[in-house]
């Protein structure tokens, strides 16, 4: 698909970047956004590299860098880019897993001048923490990484991925973010994209237990204002009107895979006809104003019947791209997740179904097995 050669006044400026440095994980969540085709560690942008990304992204605008994965901690420089990107004056945000991190590195972060820690947990309750994860001990450990980031003085989000395994315990997990001394916690219901899409029918809640879970996390939203702030992100396949993903086609933020491939949102691969720059080929700037990805669904003009005459049209923008080809085969769709749209049915029967029944094996997040060669 060929995009249009847009003026950096007709489309903004960018303000987060996403930095996924790499797929590396000892955790193998089921619900991972990080694509079923992982990209390997022989990929991986080289120190330098990423340097020059984070730099072109401080000159670009951008004003927040999260620096995920994958596990960021698996990687060695990790304290090195964090230093960059203070020195370039970029607020950042580590996205972990915890598995990985000591105390020595997260005092070395802090010096280095990170700005804020996100720690995601599974589940309240450790057995059920520890399964999900695919890592025995990992709830345990996650409670010690915690203490050593309060202990630093970092604030700390918590960020809990609900689904039918723990969603009877979303406000536990509120309960739990205020006992680890978080100032946020994302009760964040799974989006199926990347391995979530495969594990849609072990991990898709029923609609009843979604209004009942997202009632208990709105009270304590009230009960707890002014203590924690807490966000909740809904599942869209029980949803009334689709999300704004990222705020809008390539509208506010830009994700960079491990080997250098540059996103408008973590997902965006799985939509074939898209053709994507990368930041070995391409400075950051000419990406964002004139890669073909970026350009190919920014703002309203290439959206059909029901968006275009839509009163939420700049709202939502169509909702999300990668769920209309996920679900429809059609990436230019209005998303199934609106109730205008002429699929939704579609999309709310595919969730009564995949909600049924008792919960299945997880297709576990894994890198391919090593083939002899």
């Amino acid at each position: 698909m060929k995009g249009l050669v847009s003026t950096p006044s007709a489309i903004g400026l960018p303000i987060g970047l996403l930095a996924e440095l790499t797929h590396r994980c000892p955790l193998a969540c089921p619900y991972c956004s990080n694509p079923v085709a992982l990209e390997t560690r022989t990929t991986e942008l080289a120190t330098e590299d990423w340097k020059r990304v984070f730099s072109e992204a401080a000159k670009l605008g951008i004003l927040q860098v999260h620096l995920s994965g994958g596990e960021p901690a698996a990687r060695g420089d990790l304290v090195d880019l964090v230093r960059h990107c203070a020195s370039v004056g970029l607020y950042t945000n580590l996205i972990t897993s915890g598995i990985g991190v000591t105390e020595k590195l997260v005092h070395e972060l802090a010096e280095a001048g990170l700005d804020h820690i996100q720690l995601s947990i599974q589940d309240s309750e450790a057995e059920s923490a520890d399964k999900i994860a695919g890592y025995k001990g990992s709830f345990a450990k996650k409670q010690i990484v915690a203490g050593w980031i309060r202990a630093a003085e970092f604030p700390l989000t918590i960020n809990a991925v609900m689904h039918r395994a723990n969603i009877a315990r979303s406000a536990a997990m509120v309960e739990l973010a205020i006992a680890l001394g978080a100032a946020r916690v994302e009760i964040a219901h799974t989006q199926y994209y990347g391995w979530a899409l495969p594990n849609r029918a072990a991990l898709m809640p029923s609609r009843a237990e979604t209004e009942i879970a997202v009632a208990e996390v709105e009270a304590l939203r009230q009960r707890h204002r002014g203590k924690i702030v807490i966000d909740l992100v809904i599942p869209d396949y029980h949803a009334t009107y689709p999300k704004a993903c990222m705020g809008g086609w390539a509208k506010q933020f830009i994700n960079v895979t491990p080997s250098g491939k540059v996103l408008p949102c973590h997902a965006s691969e799985t939509i074939p006809s898209l053709e994507f720059w990368t930041i070995k080929e391409h400075s950051l700037s000419d990406i964002w104003h004139s890669s073909p990805a970026f350009n190919a669904y920014r703002g309203t003009e290439w959206m059909a019947e029901p968006c275009r005459s839509c009163d939420r049209r700049e709202i939502d923008f169509g909702g999300c791209r990668c769920q209309a080809f996920a679900i429809l085969g059609d990436a230019s769709a209005t998303d199934p997740a609106c109730h205008r749209s002429p699929h939704h049915a579609l999309m709310t029967d595919i969730a009564e179904a995949d909600s049924v029944g008792t919960i299945g094996d997880y297709v576990y997040r894994r890198f391919p097995a090593r083939t002899a060669s």
